[in-house]
């Protein structure tokens, strides 16, 4: 089994190693310029040792986790002294094998490994790994290595270019960030008629999980529900000229997400291309 290390012990590097022990991988080195962060990763992980400074992870691990903050995986990669055969690996969704030439050029093996979940604590994450599909890009004997590694996280993977990497990322951003975006919106609406946000939170998670549910069982465009999906237009003429009035800044948003969901209701066959018309036309720009 090769010898893993880690340089960065944030949330990403820790649950990404925790696991990893967990399934059998020897991880052997960590560095992480919070010491504590170090220290409390490699308690979890037995024979996991804590090192001063990247070198010495590189020298002691066979394939070594970049698992610091996006914009310092190009430093790490240049600052390092890499040796032939190693393997070198980075967790960003967004950058492509690129910023790991350094390593390259030192003839190691560069990759991606990037898990498509939301992380907001180590805890969380650990526990949200399972199931998640991680995101690879690598060259052989190395890309076999990455697969194996989403398979023993009890994960799925797909396998990008470089070129994939940025538009790939963008869509997480949609189908992760901007739902707490819109979630904001909805919960600040519900400001305008005296409910507070924690409150009205609590009353939209259920709405939100059976949307999820939806998604997953019944599959888009049959899951899309709403005044869209039915061709009320009524109603929507209603929608926009009560947040005229309440909440203007959102207007915007909700013209250019309701004529994103046209297409969506037509293909789920309950409106036809004169309802849709009528909805494009009340909902462009006025």
């Amino acid at each position: 089994m090769l010898k893993v290390g880690f340089i960065g012990a944030g949330t990403v590097g820790t649950a990404l190693a925790v696991r990893l022990s967990s399934k059998g991988y020897q991880v052997v080195a960590v560095f992480s310029r919070n010491h504590t962060s170090a220290e409390n990763l490699a308690r979890s992980i037995k024979n996991c040792h804590v090192f001063n400074d990247s070198q010495n992870v590189a020298d002691t691990a066979e394939l070594v986790f970049i698992t610091t903050s996006d914009d310092a995986i190009a430093q790490v990669a240049s600052q390092v002294k890499w040796h032939g055969g190693q393997s070198v690996v980075h967790c960003s969704g967004a950058d492509s094998t690129e910023i790991l030439q350094p390593a390259k050029k030192s003839g190691a093996h560069v990759g991606v490994f990037h898990p498509l979940q939301t992380f907001a604590s180590a805890k969380q994450a650990m526990e949200n790994i399972p199931g998640s599909t991680f995101a690879l890009e690598a060259e052989e004997p190395l890309l076999d290595i990455l697969k194996n590694m989403a398979t023993a996280l009890d994960g799925h993977w797909i396998e990008l270019k470089g070129s994939d990497k940025v538009v790939y990322h963008a869509a997480a951003v949609i189908a992760c960030n901007y739902v707490v975006t819109l979630v904001k919106l909805a919960t600040d609406l519900w400001q305008t008629f005296s409910i507070p946000p924690q409150q009205a939170t609590q009353a939209l998670l259920p709405l939100l999980r059976g949307t999820i549910s939806n998604i997953e069982t019944v599959g888009i465009p049959q899951c899309l529900t709403g005044p869209i999906a039915r061709g009320d237009s009524g109603t929507i003429k209603k929608h926009l000229s009560a947040l005229e009035v309440v909440a203007p800044t959102v207007l915007s948003t909700y013209r250019e997400l309701g004529l994103q969901t046209i297409p969506i209701a037509l293909a789920k066959g309950r409106i036809n291309e004169q309802q849709a018309e009528e909805l494009k036309a009340i909902l462009g720009k006025p």
